[in-house]
């Protein structure tokens, strides 16, 4: 008798095991299942999140795409031909300015009318911490010996900007930006005026894909004065 009972004693408490260990991993289950929830709904957010970034980025194409066409499609083939006229209306025009640099690039000498913006903008500088900043900024980039983007000048001119930069003013750089502005205007303007990027402007024609050309080297400024203005030096 006391056998019997102890033999159902030891199963009751298997049965309460047994429903302990199902019941423990039915809610292990559950939990697995709200975790697996849990996952799939980050997953699927992550996937909704880089949908919407691609739409936003293909608009923001779209739209860049349509204003650069309309950029290009802006100037009209009167407007082009006043370019014609001299290099100072060229240089006045917002598209003009933009039109000559595109070819400057073609040719890899770029430099030349950056330099020559940056002088504009520095003689507008009235403080003199900004003059200061800016001109050795300009001297940095244009017109020390090796500097990343420097200009053709003369030993002379380049030797007075060197002396002054520590005491910058707001002329400072005129002489030199007076003789790249001769340069282009002598040398780069009227190739421009033959170039498939202003012809066909004048021409009201798309714009096309332009070929570079890498210059042999530069002209300075006084190696240009014995040079007829219709002859490059091309590889």
């Amino acid at each position: 008798m006391g056998t019997t009972l102890l033999f159902f004693s030891q199963l009751n408490m298997c049965e309460s095991k047994e429903k302990a260990f199902f019941k423990l991993m039915h809610g292990s289950g559950k939990e697995e299942t709200s975790k697996e929830a849990k996952i799939r709904a980050k997953e699927k957010r992550n996937r909704l999140s880089l949908l919407v970034q691609k739409l936003e980025f293909h608009e923001d194409t779209h739209s860049s795409r349509s204003g650069h066409l309309a950029k290009e499609t802006r100037v009209s083939p009167e407007e082009a031909v006043k370019w014609g006229e001299s290099f100072e209306k060229l240089l006045s025009h917002r598209d003009g300015l933009e039109a000559f640099t595109r070819f400057l690039k073609t040719e890899f000498s770029e430099e030349n009318i950056e330099f020559w913006i940056a002088c504009e903008d520095f003689k507008k500088s009235k403080e003199p911490q900004q003059i200061h900043l800016k001109a050795k900024a300009i001297y940095e980039k244009f017109i020390q010996t090796d500097a990343p983007q420097e200009v053709n000048l003369d030993f002379h001119t380049k030797d007075v900007i060197t002396k002054s930069i520590t005491q910058p003013t707001p002329h400072c750089f005129d002489a030199a930006q007076s003789r790249v502005y001769q340069l282009m205007e002598q040398d780069s303007y009227t190739r421009f005026l033959k170039s498939d990027i202003y012809l066909d402007l004048i021409e009201g024609r798309p714009k096309r894909p332009t070929n570079l050309r890498r210059r042999s080297r530069s002209f300075t400024c006084n190696e240009f004065q014995d040079v007829k203005s219709d002859v490059a030096i091309w590889l």
